[in-house]
């Protein structure tokens, strides 16, 4: 059975080449089954295989308007950073849903149901993946309900377990108006967490407010600093998970969680507070440097944050009961909103490409691998 498939090839020459094949779906092992992708989203970590580093305004587009080829610069400072997928075609999309339409042995019990899964390789018509990756969707849940429900979910629900197994008592969140941003807000609402979103817009704030969320700093406010510092020393928030990774934020979260501490302290210390403080970065809407303007004392850490070591770390007994909450509240708490449903072929249309790459917050586009054909 053959299919479409996106792919994304970095040559040695420093082009990105993105394309659709078409390849062949073998038959799906004992512990397999067979998807009909119907629908998988483009998020943030996705856009980082699809396009890597390459200056995507120089880009061009060759080949039919239902097989087009796709191609831009990658700087030569930056090659290096790629050779370990330098000449490899690599399929794109971490997680999507659709029906079983085939199944191994051991697996037939999911023969016919609507799943989703978070496997990679999701812009495709057809998806082979083991059964125990699949989450099969509550009754009347359609494919797009289901297609968002592992890489933000789950991430958001991964912040919540951090911050309770490391001891801290509330969340500091960046970029909390994304689609990721709204469910931990809810999260946060049900299970009793204070949580600090900042947003950089009056409307974002408006929005998150409407959904309940007490604490929301807009950093396009000239009161913003002290309005982030008021909100710390109410919620004694200090961890931190930021999405935007590169320039002042951070910093100024650490600062402003230093400033908080200090308010409650009895004593002076030269090296700050002995209140520890954790930035985690998790994602890159600024690629430039991260800058930390040391203000903070001398009990801080700045790490990386992924959802995948999260969960080998969780253990699959923990993984299995977070999946399932959320296929419990998956048109609630952790519902997703799409503004555009796409083909495969429109997801290399280069106008289309320029709205979703922006990443901007309301517009998040879904891909129907059936549709157009």
């Amino acid at each position: 059975m053959q299919g479409l498939q996106l792919r994304s090839l970095v040559k040695e020459s420093g082009e990105l080449e993105l394309s659709l094949q078409r390849v062949e779906t073998p038959e799906p092992k004992d512990d397999e089954v067979t998807i009909r992708v119907e629908a998988t989203p483009i998020n943030p970590s996705d856009i980082g295989l699809l396009t890597g580093p390459a200056d995507m305004r120089a880009a061009k587009v060759s080949g039919s308007k239902d097989s087009p080829i796709v191609t831009a610069p990658i700087p030569p400072n930056l090659m290096r950073m790629l050779a370990a997928r330098t000449g490899q075609s690599l399929p794109v999309g971490n997680e999507g849903a659709g029906t079983v339409i085939k199944a191994g042995k051991n697996a037939q019990g999911l023969m016919g149901k609507r799943v989703a899964t978070f496997g990679g390789a999701m812009y495709a018509q057809h998806r082979n993946v083991r059964a125990a990756d699949c989450l099969p969707l509550p009754a009347g849940a359609t494919a797009a309900d289901g297609a968002s429900c592992f890489v933000n979910p789950l991430t958001a629900l991964a912040m919540v377990e951090t911050m309770r197994a490391e001891g801290h008592k509330a969340i500091v969140h960046t970029a909390a108006a994304s689609n990721l941003g709204q469910m931990l807000v809810k999260i946060c609402l049900k299970d009793g967490v204070p949580l600090v979103n900042v947003v950089r817009k009056p409307d974002q704030a408006a929005l998150l407010r409407d959904l309940g969320a007490k604490y929301v700093v807009d950093t396009s406010a000239p009161s913003f600093f002290e309005d982030l510092t008021n909100a710390l020393v109410a919620t004694n928030a200090t961890i931190a998970f930021d999405a935007i990774g590169g320039g002042k934020q951070g910093s100024q979260i650490l600062t402003a969680m230093e400033i908080a501490a200090n308010k409650n302290a009895t004593s002076y210390s030269r090296y700050g507070s002995t209140t520890f403080k954790q930035l985690y970065i998790y994602g890159g809407l600024d690629m430039g440097p991260t800058e930390l303007a040391r203000s903070f004392g001398f009990s801080w850490s700045v790490s990386g944050f992924l959802l995948t070591p999260f969960l080998q770390k969780a253990g699959p007994e923990k993984a299995a009961k977070l999946r399932q909450r959320v296929a419990d509240e998956l048109k609630t708490t952790f519902a997703s909103h799409y503004s555009h449903t796409i083909s495969l072929a429109e997801a290399l249309d280069l106008s289309t490409m320029s709205a979703y790459l922006k990443r901007a917050t309301g517009e998040k586009y879904l891909i129907d691998p059936s549709k157009g054909l």
